[in-house]
């Protein structure tokens, strides 16, 4: 079950030559599901409100469900290898790929880090493929107005895609456009290169993405999703003016609020709610139980036997987050999942009592499933559950970041009002606990809204990358007894060894 599927293999730059001059087979099943509804042989593939590009955009779409852009490799690099989480299960589970993810230092031929490269380059590919129909296809017929917007969504995604790049691996290929296998040999661009695409292709898809969509086509990406990835693109290089902008059109567009409880945006009622900017979809039923799913929340799930037996047990909290919570705040029981052990029961979020004698003593509670919909499907593997990739809260703490980095006494206000916001939504209007921020002094507002991050964001891959930007990976992991991390070697992941050898010595090694 762990080892790697077809997804995973070293196909190297050969892969994605291949994939330059091919157009995606399967672009139906991302949203061909329960959740968006079910296209019939008379309106497929443009039904009403759908375009002639969406066959191409669909594939893309279906790629963020893949294995090597949001479940194994995506878990370990964005989540164990920080100090808010260890790798979990049983010591030798994942060979050193994952240890080395979760104990330093990954090294060149580490295959996740090869498999988050195929991955990530697969997505762009699919999106170059899209925009190369939209500008050279003269056989598809379709208006500048869907011309316009599915060319917003292909940029979006292949933003996002270049953002996961350039934050794990720093120089990568710059691939823009649809390349013949001789081209294909790419050199690195910069970072500042590869942020300006992304800053252009964002910018793009939140001047002309929709404001929202028709049910059927829950998922798709919004003028607001733009937005609030944008902010996190510029908060990333510390251009907190731009942040702090564009986190505020996300915030006074009316689409989005903190009005979802906190113990309920993790589970399946909470999917897609006011509290979600940008989700990856998925879904199962009884018959079709994988297929249109994501791998992401079984990776996580409790690893035990019978009806426990819900997953791999990867991506466990750590001693060190279980620490960092203030006393009575909520989300500490809506994120860590104890197990009892033979004084103390653990009790999961739905009642039920944990066994003794799990794994380990902690599991992820954020992705743990609803067990009337595993009866429901007859399945304990959780492939339905959407990845929340984007959450209101986070643009909001964001806004908070910016505006208290920009400094004045407005700003500092806002910074205030916006982070006691969202302790507002997690104390559930407990008084006693989670008391409002007051302090108006900038180093003292810029560590408690680095708290609030860390705690409003606990286990949802945000963390390590946050660490990076704040410069103090060094110092928290040390902390967390994650001893042999050194941030000069370590706050990147390696240019996977395979990628280089296939270039023949165009790709080069990071420091």
């Amino acid at each position: 079950m762990k080892k790697f599927n077809k997804t995973q293999r070293n196909f190297g730059i050969v892969m994605i030559a291949i994939c330059l001059i091919s157009i995606s087979s399967g672009c139906k099943n991302f949203l061909d599901t329960q959740k968006q509804g079910e296209y019939t042989s008379g309106d497929y593939p443009y039904p009403s409100g759908s375009g002639a590009y969406d066959q191409y955009l669909f594939g893309a779409y279906n790629d963020l469900r893949a294995y090597g852009v949001h479940s194994d490799a995506f878990i370990v690099a964005t989540s164990i290898r920080s100090d808010d989480a260890d790798k979990g299960s049983t010591a030798s589970d994942g060979g050193s790929d994952v240890i080395s993810m979760d104990n330093f230092p990954v090294l060149a031929n580490n295959g996740r880090a090869n498999s988050l490269w195929t991955g990530y380059y697969a997505l762009i590919n699919k999106c170059n493929i899209t925009l190369d129909k939209i500008d050279n296809d003269a056989t598809i017929i379709a208006t500048d107005a869907i011309k316009t917007q599915s060319r917003a969504e292909a940029k979006f995604i292949r933003g996002y895609a270049y953002f996961m790049l350039v934050r794990l691996f720093g120089r990568v290929p710059l691939i823009d456009k649809v390349l013949t296998v001789e081209q294909s040999n790419v050199p690195q661009s910069t970072p500042a290169e590869i942020y300006a695409l992304i800053e252009s292709d964002l910018t793009f898809a939140a001047a002309n993405l929709p404001v929202s969509w028709e049910s059927k086509f829950v998922g798709r990406v919004t003028k607001g999703a733009a937005n609030g990835m944008l902010a996190k693109v510029y908060l990333t290089q510390k251009k907190w003016a731009a942040a702090m902008g564009a986190a505020n059109l996300v915030m006074t567009s009316g689409q989005y609020d903190l009005s979802t409880p906190y113990d309920k945006i993790f589970s399946e009622s909470g999917e897609n709610s006011k509290e979600s900017v940008f989700e990856v979809q998925a879904t199962a039923n009884a018959k079709v139980k994988t297929d249109n799913g994501v791998q992401y929340a079984s990776i996580q799930g409790v690893r035990g036997s019978g009806v426990w037996n819900m997953g791999w047990g990867w991506n466990t909290p750590s001693t060190a987050l279980e620490a960092a919570y203030e006393p009575g705040d909520p989300r500490k029981a809506r994120t860590i999942l104890y197990t009892s052990t033979a004084t103390t029961p653990g009790i999961t979020i739905y009642g039920e009592i944990t066994p003794i004698g799990l794994p380990n003593p902690r599991y992820n509670q954020k992705v743990y499933t609803n067990p009337t919909f595993r009866a429901s499907i007859n399945d304990t593997f959780g492939y339905w559950m959407n990845v929340r990739i984007l959450r209101y809260a986070d643009v909001v703490l964001m806004y908070a970041e910016a505006a208290n980095e920009i400094g004045g006494t407005a700003n500092t206000t806002a910074a205030l009002a916006a982070v006691n916001s969202v302790r507002f939504r997690a104390r559930n209007g407990n008084t006693a606990i989670l008391p409002n921020i007051t302090t108006t002094d900038q180093t003292a507002l810029r560590l408690a809204i680095q708290h609030e991050r860390r705690i409003e964001l606990a286990m949802e891959h945000d963390r390590f990358f946050d660490i990076v930007r704040w410069g103090i990976s060094q110092a928290e992991m040390s902390a967390a007894g994650k001893t042999a991390f050194v941030a000069s070697r370590d706050n990147l992941l390696p240019i996977p060894q395979v990628q280089i050898d296939l270039s023949k010595g165009v790709l080069t090694q990071n420091p």
